[in-house]
């Protein structure tokens, strides 16, 4: 295995950005870490990427961000953390919301490499495995936000969707509720299937006594959420579920919307609801949001820091950093 840059600052006991200050601006350090790097360098034989700091060298004190619902409070968040990092680096956040299209999404891949960011942060809609290989190939790096990289071959910080999907359910089951409706889609979103995908788990270690259905949206939206909430109370009051268990918290308003509106159904008395992202509008809606929180600003925090890390040293092993989602309960649930 080639020689990396952290290799370099674990022998010389030092950071990463000390030795790359050390190859490009030895003037910012002390001569005792200029000297503790250069000796870590003799030893062990490290060699520069100049292809790669020759590339850098143009690209601008930029980084692309794009996410997938621009709509979404909980995306507005990550990126305000990715800018509060990115400001105390010198750095400006250029951003663009594919909106859940394949064809925005690679319009924007495409402008943000013409553009030569230093590195990009996304929340994919599609396969963007390819892309952005491409995209490292030509000197940006590369970090996917709010998804798992399942093969490793990109960074990547996200929320176990997945524990955060039994979470819900799991709480909803401890409140005494049996019927239990997951509602979301697109199901070609990671995320929805991973959040199902965890709430099947619990309603299956709960036993037979639980049934969980699935009630399909064509987006995470408030109108997706409250059109679902008009097609179940559009069954007869014996097929009601006692409790909905919604991918995201807009789609929850949705449905808390609609089921208000119509009267017919208390919240939580007859059906409790949950949603996921703990948006700043889930306290404050007309009946408070119980949700699964996700560091929203962490999120786009911690992303920035590795996007600009992976800059500096293109040869770096990619890492996943995955937080623990939380449980935050409100009246919709708790009554």
């Amino acid at each position: 295995m080639p020689v990396r840059i952290r290799d370099v600052a674990e022998r010389a006991g030092v950071s990463v950005g000390t030795v790359s200050n050390v190859l490009n601006r030895p003037e910012e350090v002390s001569s005792d870490s200029v000297e503790r790097v250069t000796r870590a360098i003799e030893e062990l034989g490290y060699i520069r990427n100049d292809a790669a700091r020759k590339l850098r060298a143009g690209v601008s004190t930029t980084v692309g961000f794009v996410v997938l619902d621009g709509q979404n409070p909980f995306y507005n968040d990550v990126v305000r953390g990715a800018e509060d990092e990115a400001t105390r680096h010198g750095i400006a956040i250029l951003y663009g919301n594919t909106d859940e299209d394949v064809s925005r999404e690679r319009m924007y891949l495409d402008l943000f490499q013409e553009q030569q960011v230093r590195g990009l942060l996304i929340a994919p809609y599609g396969d963007v495995t390819a892309r952005l290989q491409r995209l490292r190939a030509s000197g940006i790096a590369a970090v996917l936000v709010d998804r798992f990289s399942g093969d490793g071959r990109f960074s990547s910080v996200s929320v176990d969707s997945v524990a955060g999907g039994r979470l819900a359910v799991d709480h909803l089951i401890d409140t005494g509720r049996r019927r239990i409706a997951f509602v979301g889609g697109p199901f070609d979103i990671r995320q929805v299937n991973d959040r199902l995908a965890g709430a099947r788990a619990a309603a299956e270690n709960a036993g037979s006594h639980v049934d969980l259905e699935v009630i399909a949206t064509g987006a995470m939206t408030v109108d997706e959420g409250a059109a679902a909430g008009a097609r179940l109370l559009a069954r007869s009051r014996r097929e009601w579920p006692d409790a909905l268990f919604a991918a995201n918290d807009l789609l929850a308003l949705g449905l808390l919307q609609a089921l208000v509106v119509d009267g017919r159904a208390r919240v939580p008395d007859d059906i409790a609801i949950i949603g996921f992202d703990d948006i700043p509008f889930a306290g404050a809606a007309a009946v408070p949001l119980s949700s699964i929180r996700q560091p929203s600003r962490m999120i786009g925090r911690t992303a920035l820091r590795i996007v600009l890390e992976e800059a500096d040293d293109p040869d770096s092993i990619p890492r996943q950093t995955v937080f623990p989602p939380e449980l935050i309960v409100r009246a919709s649930t708790a009554g």
